[in-house]
């Protein structure tokens, strides 16, 4: 989260939970099979009840990423929208530094909302992106986490975006995160599991633990030629990559009330080979980028 915050938009420019969900559900019509509801902070929302029960009523597998600290006040949404896999962004697991990162101070709230999850059964995954000399320090009490905890950690490398001063030397890499797996329980002591169809994450079990630990390396291994994800901005605007420097104003084409469907397939039919077109990522590079900054993407 910046410091001076985020500049806020006309409400206009945004979808209401009606459009959020007459679009959702041409995506579904085109066979889409799993929705996710991102943020910034999906639960703070207007309506986010109600869109998350009207989404749970379709022919969908339904999916949240969150902050952590409403869950409580929607678990029984969640539940009932028939949700079983919770997505929590927690950059450390430490107090001081994770309110020094977030800039609030709802650590203990979090952690408590976790519990909770894993008490009502769901499937709980811990989204850490690691920057080197910030928080790369707890790549190894992560893990551990695991050991006895059905906790399911993601390692994600710092990506560039508008605004947060990525620095090639501050990325921490697929091979760096698995070194210091290795070198701390041991090389034959971790497992690599199976790779799911259409994988973000490539997923480790360190010997008896109950939980996994996975990295995604959008940066320095990255898995464009099996991703089959398409993002849809709060906004309305579609962004066939996480990385892409254009997008699609798909609200406008529904408020116009003309077809979607073509518009759709011609975004996805425009989605480029690897990151957006970029084919690599350094200080030079990145400078030229023109996306926006991630938490007005959604996470």
């Amino acid at each position: 989260m910046p410091e001076e915050g985020v500049a806020l938009r006309e409400k206009s420019e945004f979808m209401t939970a009606e459009e959020l969900i007459e679009i959702a559900k041409t995506f579904i019509s085109l066979g889409i099979k799993k929705i996710r509801l991102t943020g910034g902070e999906p639960l703070i929302k207007k309506n986010a009840s109600l869109i998350i029960k009207e989404l749970g009523k379709l022919p969908v597998e339904l999916a949240i990423t969150t902050n952590g600290v409403l869950v409580d006040r929607f678990i029984d949404v969640m539940l009932e929208a028939g949700i079983s896999t919770v997505n929590v962004s927690l950059d450390s697991l430490k107090q001081e530094q994770f309110n020094q990162i977030s800039r609030r101070e709802y650590f203990q709230k979090i952690m408590k909302n976790i519990d909770l999850l894993m008490k009502n059964n769901f499937k709980v995954k811990i989204n850490a992106v690691l920057i080197k000399g910030v928080n790369d320090n707890e790549i190894t009490d992560f893990i551990e986490w695991t050991r006895n905890s059905k906790i399911h950690v993601r390692f994600i490398e710092f990506m560039p975006f508008d605004g947060n001063n990525w620095d090639w030397e501050k990325k921490v890499s697929y091979d760096e995160i698995l070194q210091t797996a290795e070198l701390n329980f041991g090389a034959e002591n971790i497992h690599k599991l199976p790779d799911e169809p259409n994988k973000t994450s490539r997923n480790f079990k360190i010997e008896n633990a109950l939980g996994t630990f996975g990295i995604i390396s959008t940066v320095t291994n990255p898995f464009c030629d099996s991703c089959n994800r398409i993002r849809l901005t709060a906004d309305g605007k579609i962004k066939n990559c996480l990385f892409s420097q254009s997008e699609t104003d798909l609200l406008k084409f529904h408020r116009a009330d003309l077809p979607l469907e073509p518009i759709i397939a011609e975004a996805i039919a425009s989605k480029k080979k690897e990151r957006g077109g970029n084919e690599e990522f350094n200080n030079e590079t990145v400078k030229t980028l023109n996306n926006r900054s991630m938490i007005r993407i959604g996470g």
